[in-house]
């Protein structure tokens, strides 16, 4: 396949093109949102498992979801998502890079799954041995709940569905992924 075969495969991944809209310009971290400090990007790489997210169209309809984060050769962080079309069964994977926006102890992110288009990744609240993480985006109608495991504790669930009603995002709002146990 050569580059232009990928690139128009690419841009018809319903997944990169809901993202890259999403992502156009937007790496501002919402009023009341505090990223964590004394982040360790080494603890956070690997695999987290979406067991809560807000609806958008880049995730609609997608099941066993997982972020899978990597080291980058110029020093930023490789980001795989994927997920199941829970309508045709089909796997579905958006392809990305993330680079800090100030210190690299600061849980915060630009992400980009197209070109120079950015979004804001803000890590809201970080269990301290890095099981469980809460993501809000550039504002509070983006956020996710991930999980180093599939079925986290209900009780950790429960605070982390806790701080996002702090901040303002209403836990009716959330889509269940993922069962907490």
């Amino acid at each position: 396949m050569v580059a232009g075969e990928y690139r128009i495969i690419v841009m018809k991944n319903p997944i990169t093109i809901s993202l890259t809209f999403f992502l156009f310009g937007c790496i501002s971290t919402p009023e009341g949102v505090e990223p964590v400090t004394d982040f360790d990007i080494s603890r956070y790489l690997g695999t987290w498992h979406e067991i809560a997210r807000l609806d958008h169209s880049f995730e609609r309809n997608l099941t066993d979801v997982t972020a899978q984060y990597s080291p980058r050769e110029d020093g930023g962080v490789k980001v795989i998502n994927r997920g199941r079309d829970m309508e045709t069964g089909k796997w579905k994977e958006a392809v990305g890079k993330a680079y800090f926006t100030e210190d690299k102890d600061i849980g915060k992110l630009k992400v980009s799954f197209f070109g120079p288009f950015y979004g804001a990744y803000n890590i809201a609240k970080l269990e301290k041995d890095y099981s469980m993480a809460l993501i809000v985006g550039p504002t509070l109608g983006y956020a996710w709940l991930l999980s180093r495991t599939r079925e986290p504790d209900a009780d950790l669930c429960d605070r982390y569905f806790t701080e996002a009603d702090r901040l303002g995002i209403p836990r009716e709002d959330w889509i269940l992924v993922r069962t907490c146990r």
